[in-house]
């Protein structure tokens, strides 16, 4: 009865049978919970990642709803906040870096299944990992697909479609995909296209940034 649990967990085709579906079942009921919970229920939410084997660091918040198939697969570090509207389908591990932010209805899937419809009509299906780097800001109905890495320091335009591999230090948008500028340090001060920070904003930004 296991096989196909074994199968998932090494990235290999597999059919989600009743061993399978016994472990989402037991995560449905726990998120169900969750997502009726009043807001900025912090121990309750950190309790909730403890039952669903959620890995995570220091400082992590998930506006609910939120939703993933298992949570034992995911693994994420310090200073990460969710936008509500969190999907993570997690068949295959989803490693989440530092001081990442989400946007609303961000969906991160590692999950898939064949293209051909006669193999698909089999139930085989597949999970292969994703990997989200350190300081990176994923915008609002951003799709992140399997297999994807995210390199450190980098934003991912609002509704975009993540298919391939982005690397470090820029910002990427599109569907699919795809980096439209690098990102350097004449980008500091400004926090929305050409607007610049205020002079008192700056000066604070600069006591934070020295500390």
């Amino acid at each position: 009865m296991k096989k196909h649990k074994k199968r998932r967990d090494m990235e290999l085709p597999y059919i989600s049978d009743a061993s399978v579906l016994a472990e989402q079942f037991k995560s449905k009921l726990l998120l169900r919970s969750f997502n009726r919970s009043v807001p900025f229920n912090v121990p309750k939410e950190y309790l909730l990642f403890k039952l669903l084997g959620i890995k995570h660091g220091k400082s992590i918040y998930i506006e609910p709803p939120f939703r993933c198939d298992y949570g034992k697969h995911i693994e994420i570090g310090d200073n990460f906040y969710a936008n509500n509207g969190c999907t993570i389908i997690d068949v295959a591990k989803v490693k989440i870096g530092d001081n990442v932010q989400f946007g609303p209805n961000v969906a991160v899937i590692t999950a898939g299944h064949p293209i051909h419809h006669e193999i698909r009509n089999t139930r085989y299906e597949y999970g292969i990992s994703i990997t989200i780097g350190n300081n990176v800001w994923i915008g609002a109905n951003a799709v992140v697909l399997p297999g994807v890495h995210i390199g450190d320091n980098t934003v991912i335009g609002a509704g975009s479609v993540v298919t391939k591999d982005i690397p470090s230090g820029v910002v990427a948008a599109g569907n699919p995909c795809k980096p439209i500028k690098h990102i350097t340090d004449e980008d500091k001060q400004f926090y929305y296209k050409d607007r610049r920070f205020d002079e008192e904003t700056w000066a604070e930004i600069q006591k934070i940034l020295n500390k």
